[in-house]
């Protein structure tokens, strides 16, 4: 019984641990890129825009649907880590 607490605690601080990376690169690329850096990004050209637009725009959406990839490609592979695949 306590060797499955102390799996299910190191499995939800793996999990919680990947949920904050997340968070910061979703941060950093809504908030930074598209607008703290837009300044520094408007000197850079994509698709007839400025860098900062882009990300503003289209930056952001692709990144998030990369992150929702990543989210459940690492999961499965801490589900098979702790034994919970499916």
């Amino acid at each position: 019984m306590a060797d499955d607490k102390t799996n299910a605690a190191e499995y939800w601080k793996a999990n919680v641990r990947l949920i904050f990376g997340c968070m910061i690169v979703w941060a950093f690329v809504s908030y930074g890129c598209a607008i703290l850096f837009r300044p520094l990004l408007a000197s850079i050209s994509v698709g007839g825009t400025d860098l900062g637009f882009w990300f503003a725009q289209q930056g952001s959406i692709l990144t998030f649907i990369g992150l929702i990839f990543f989210y459940a490609w690492r999961m499965n592979q801490l589900d098979k880590k702790f034994g919970l695949g499916e």
